[in-house]
């Protein structure tokens, strides 16, 4: 996406003009914010070619006792944004006076791309596969970088919201470490559809050095962290966002950051992995199985036609799971998403 400098320069105006009332600070000092109180930030990261600079809205709540610091970050892809919403809705429904600990939130990662309507950061980089970065790097890995000193450094838990990207839509499922007993406790309180064991951290057999996503770098700084995906990319959806909400709400609970109930419902299908199955072919594909289905092996899950509308291929399912995502864009190329089958912990035989 080309980015013109006429374009450029409105949105740093539209940003600067939403700075006026709002302090911009340089980085977060949770011993100089007040108990039971309610703070909004912009917290700088970078300056763009006008010297102006880059920041993030943040949001700090701290309560009447200390506690755990809990963050929760959203749309560190600049085109997913249910998460959001559910921070929105989760500080707007704080109770400050029964709070216990801190939260530290972050309602826009991505301060480059939400406002361009795209996924990846600036130099077209995915900004989740640039962890830890390098304070003297590039573009992405400067940005990265000061994600990891300004607020990873900050926080005791982490929940990182995201949602699925252009073209593709997810259910309501969360990655985890389940060997991990904190992080597995986490992951179950979301009440998703699907909790999917995934570590996300580089295996003994990878360099350490290896650039991973913002929750392997969080974990390996000792930080439990979840990811939660939250159904489909550039849309509030309010049913998304209202569950959304209520996770929180039970992982604050829990932690004991308020005297609230936990709130628990149908237990979540737990998958042991998963995978993206492809396309072989191109041209117009259409998705025959529905987001959370049970499918067994050997079942027709999509069919692939061409501009006339002859049927080129069949896809069947490799092995017995449950879909976890799917394409929503018929027009698929060699090499195309076709579903995002989960392996279920206990077989569906």
């Amino acid at each position: 996406m080309k980015i013109t400098l006429s374009v450029l320069l409105i949105l740093s105006q539209l940003l600067l003009s939403g700075q006026n009332t709002i302090e911009t600070i340089e980085e977060i000092k949770l011993d100089q914010i007040e108990a039971n109180s309610m703070n909004k930030f912009w917290l700088k990261i970078l300056e763009n070619g006008m010297s102006q600079p880059i920041s993030i809205p943040l949001i700090i709540a701290k309560g009447i006792k200390p506690g755990p610091v809990l963050g929760m970050t959203a749309a560190l892809h600049g085109n997913e944004l249910n998460g959001i919403s559910v921070i929105h809705q989760v500080m707007d429904e704080l109770d400050l006076k029964s709070l216990q600990g801190t939260i530290i939130a972050i309602p826009g990662l991505n301060a480059i791309s939400i406002p361009l309507h795209q996924r990846r950061y600036f130099d077209e980089e995915d900004l989740n596969r640039n962890f830890p970065g390098k304070e003297k790097g590039n573009r992405s890995q400067q940005y990265v970088w000061q994600i990891g000193q300004k607020i990873l450094s900050k926080v005791d838990y982490l929940i990182d919201m995201h949602t699925a990207s252009f073209g593709r839509e997810n259910t309501f499922y969360v990655r985890a470490d389940l060997s991990d007993t904190t992080m597995a406790k986490m992951a179950l309180l979301q009440n998703a559809d699907i909790v999917l064991n995934n570590k996300g951290v580089p295996s003994a057999n990878e360099q350490i050095s290896a650039t991973r996503t913002m929750r392997a770098e969080a974990v390996l700084k000792g930080i439990p962290t979840i990811t939660i995906e939250y159904g489909n990319p550039q849309v509030f959806q309010p049913e998304m966002i209202s569950r959304g909400k209520a996770g929180i709400q039970n992982i604050l609970s829990w932690l004991a950051m308020n005297s609230n109930p936990i709130v628990t419902n149908k237990p979540a299908v737990i998958c042991k992995k998963s995978y993206w199955i492809y396309t072989d072919k191109g041209g117009y594909l259409e998705v025959m199985v529905a987001l959370n289905q049970k499918v067994k092996k050997n079942e027709r899950i999509a069919v692939m036609r061409n501009p006339f509308g002859d049927l080129v291929e069949e896809y069947f399912c490799p092995e017995n799971g449950i879909v976890i995502g799917r394409s929503s864009n018929p027009v698929n190329m060699n090499g195309g998403r076709i579903i995002h089958l989960g392996i279920l912990q206990i077989s569906t035989e």
